[in-house]
């Protein structure tokens, strides 16, 4: 049976497969002429590479966000590709077993992914034992056999999240790596939980080029981490206007901008306002809950309590402002635009008398 025909097995059209290839390679800013490789490079991939797919102290919700998308097959079809061979919670089997097809996947060039922080140090290793092995010892084995290591979700990104907020020693894989004297590249891919279509870029691009992508200072894919949430917020339009919600129950602030709300928006690098969960369905600020800065190193404890307001932004053009006083400050730089524009549209003639004193 061809690659494709294993494909078609799975009810996706060639049409379909490509589409996906396509906008997937569109999301990491690669050109078209790239699309044929990249498909040719998933094809290959039906029958490679090896997963392991390690999960530490986290709560197993990037796995869920992975398997419970709306429309699976595409997503689903790449993550088959990889041949997982161990993930303790979707694997059929348990106990022995389970460590069996670990120890046999251990000897091949794997991918691993990481889901979850590790306890960093030894005395904490209590917090997390699996098969009665430290959680710790498992991930510094694997990492070291790895061609790559990818770590999914802020708790393992950074050792954020839940159990980075308590005292459990948490830090995230890179960081555990580098305390062993590991010297090896982690793709970092924060959000609580990761984002699917995130997830599968990545390793769309590592198959084709053998390497990661073009990271930033915390090793987050430019591609998917390289803008504010805040420059292409869907509430961006109230922000400007100096429209702050205030009240959950005023039905005229529903769309309000949620910065006295506690959104960190103006601090958060990600694409979500971009690219939303489930096919687009939805994300926190359209559901109106404030952005909760889940992809920065900050999250959970430097960002908490999440529903409050923080004191000082830093915004372009602007500069730092004070979440009180926001509103004025935004009014205030919207209207010397408007005069600069007034004043532009005039000089360059596109103005007529009358319209200059309407507008005025």
């Amino acid at each position: 049976m061809g690659n494709f025909d294993l494909l078609k097995v799975k009810g996706v059209s060639r049409r379909d497969f490509m589409k996906l290839i396509a906008a997937t390679t569109a999301a990491l800013g690669l050109p078209e002429l790239i699309i044929p490789q990249a498909a040719n490079a998933v094809e290959q991939a039906l029958n490679k590479p090896p997963v392991i797919w390690l999960e530490g102290m986290d709560c197993t919700g990037c796995t869920e966000s992975a398997l419970a998308t709306l429309n699976p097959s595409p997503a689903e079809l790449i993550l088959d590709m990889l041949s997982i061979r161990y993930h303790e919670t979707v694997m059929a089997g348990s106990g022995h077993t389970a460590e069996e097809a670990y120890q046999t996947a251990l000897k091949e060039n794997f991918v691993l992914i990481v889901e979850g922080s590790s306890p960093g140090t030894a005395k904490d290793d209590r917090f997390c034992m699996v098969g009665g092995r430290p959680f710790r010892k498992i991930l510094i084995e694997a990492a070291q056999k790895a061609q790559v290591i990818i770590a999914i979700g802020s708790c393992a990104s950074e050792g954020a999240g839940i159990p980075g907020a308590c005292d459990t020693g948490a830090v995230g894989v890179a960081e555990l790596l580098k305390a062993e004297g590991i010297n090896k590249t982690v793709i970092n891919l924060p959000c609580c939980p990761v984002k699917p279509a995130t997830l599968i870029g990545t390793i769309l691009y590592y198959l084709t080029y053998q390497k990661a992508p073009a990271l930033d200072s915390q090793n987050r894919p430019v591609a998917f981490y390289g803008s504010l949430l805040h420059d292409n917020c869907p509430r961006r339009g109230h922000f400007e206007n100096g429209e702050f919600l205030t009240d959950w129950n005023d039905p005229i602030q529903k769309e309000y901008c949620l910065i006295l709300k506690g959104c960190k928006g103006p601090k958060t690098y990600t694409d979500c306002a971009q690219v939303w969960w489930n096919d687009n369905a939805n994300f926190c600020i359209n559901a109106g809950s404030p952005c909760s800065g889940c992809s920065e190193k900050d999250f959970y404890d430097g960002f908490s309590p999440l529903y409050s307001k923080q004191e000082m932004f830093k915004l372009p053009g602007i500069g730092h402002v004070n979440a009180d006083t926001v509103g004025t400050v935004i009014g205030g730089a919207a209207a010397v635009g408007l005069g600069v524009h007034l004043i532009a549209a005039a000089a360059s003639g596109r103005l007529s008398k009358k319209d200059h004193k309407e507008d005025m």
